[in-house]
């Protein structure tokens, strides 16, 4: 990435480490992009930040920022805006950690909680937006400014590996589809179109994976013979001629993955592009396993969210099955999206809910492109 490419970011370049552990475990060389380093600790504020710097320059310093969140971009919002010196306010439903609230006014943000679900919160910041001529609406992941925001991390990465080096594929979390998409928006800009992404979700909190597999493209079957599953309606959106799901109601306690519908550009970029994309939905608990994990091998702590994109780095049989094996060894980047919802007490809960489901023993049951694959539980 050229040096002047975003002269004026206010996100931090990451660290883009060799994990011995991962590494040893897989049989290639796996990358890890460090995004919780970030200042509001998560990749929201690649994005986030670069959509604020606009409407500051396109609106002026008088701006009010607005934003309807489950956390982590409100947390981006609010730093972004204390940053740029102009007016934030976070919109939030109710059952938002106190910690989070904390988070959020310690950057001066306006927080107000409205509804029980982020979009009846999304509804309210709408309105307050409507009535005043001084607010923008900040979105969470559907808007090209974000995208290009996020797309910052590719060329990142593109200069942080070794010289010449191409990764055989990416692996990252997939919600409504902002981090997804600033990654192809990057890859196409660097020359990486062909290179094989992989999105992660998990059970109960899968729109992205549900609207893939409602259009022609990489699930296996006719799409004539998909369902869509109960509690999920399907919508045709003519401006990026695809179809995208909306869930009633999330069963997956993984909330920051929590959007009810994807970004339907997202949706067609993945199903268009060159390289392809690898979608994958893992349970709560293969989740968990992962992020202790993680944490037991690099001394991290990242949020459910986050260790999804991981579950293929802790199980070797799911890995081979996103990168088939080859003569030359794979690189791979896992993008560690971060997050602020984790807590040591929560690494407790997860441990015991893992041993139990280990104790039980079989296999998770994973969802790969409209194939279901057993793994085992290691």
């Amino acid at each position: 990435m050229a040096s002047n490419m975003y002269p004026d970011k206010l996100w931090l370049e990451t660290p883009l480490i060799r994990s011995i552990h991962i590494s040893s475990l897989l049989g290639c060389n796996a990358y890890l992009k460090l995004e919780t380093f970030q200042p509001p600790q998560s990749f929201k504020a690649r994005g986030i930040s670069h959509f604020a710097q606009n409407a500051v320059r396109t609106r002026g310093p008088g701006v009010r920022l607005v934003i309807a969140s489950s956390g982590n971009a409100g947390i981006a919002a609010a730093w972004a805006a204390k940053a740029l010196g102009v007016r934030c306010t976070v919109y939030l439903p109710h059952g938002v950690s106190q910690s989070t609230i904390d988070f959020m006014r310690k950057d001066g943000a306006e927080v107000v909680v409205e509804g029980s679900y982020y979009h009846e919160a999304l509804q309210a910041a709408h309105k307050a937006v409507a009535a005043d001529p001084n607010s923008v609406m900040v979105p969470s992941y559907n808007d090209p400014l974000l995208w290009e925001g996020h797309a910052s991390l590719i060329h990142e990465i593109k200069r942080q590996l070794p010289e010449g080096t191409v990764p055989d594929a990416i692996f990252c979390s997939v919600g409504g589809g902002g981090l997804a998409g600033g990654i192809m928006t990057g890859c196409k800009a660097v020359g990486w179109d062909h290179v094989p992404l992989v999105g992660v979700e998990t059970h109960g909190s899968n729109c992205f994976y549900q609207s893939l597999s409602l259009n022609d493209g990489p699930f296996v079957g006719k799409v004539e013979s998909r369902k869509v599953p109960d509690g999920t309606t399907a919508k045709y959106d003519e401006t990026n001629n695809v179809t995208v799901t909306h869930i009633a109601k999330l069963t997956s306690r993984i909330s920051s993955l929590g959007a009810t519908s994807p970004s339907p550009a997202v949706v067609k970029m993945a199903l268009q592009r060159p390289g392809g994309i690898k979608s994958v939905c893992v349970s709560d608990e293969h989740t968990m396993q992962a992020c202790l994990s993680f944490a037991d091998d690099h001394k991290l702590l990242v949020e459910l969210a986050c260790s999804a994109t991981l579950t293929p780095a802790y199980n070797r049989s799911l890995f081979r099955a996103l990168v088939p094996p080859s003569e030359k060894q794979a690189t791979v980047v896992f993008v560690l999206c971060g997050g602020f919802k984790v807590s040591l007490q929560d690494l407790k809960e997860y441990e015991n809910i893992v041993d139990d489901e280990l104790r039980v023993g079989g296999n998770w049951v994973v969802a790969l492109n409209g194939e279901s694959l057993r793994v085992p539980k290691v």
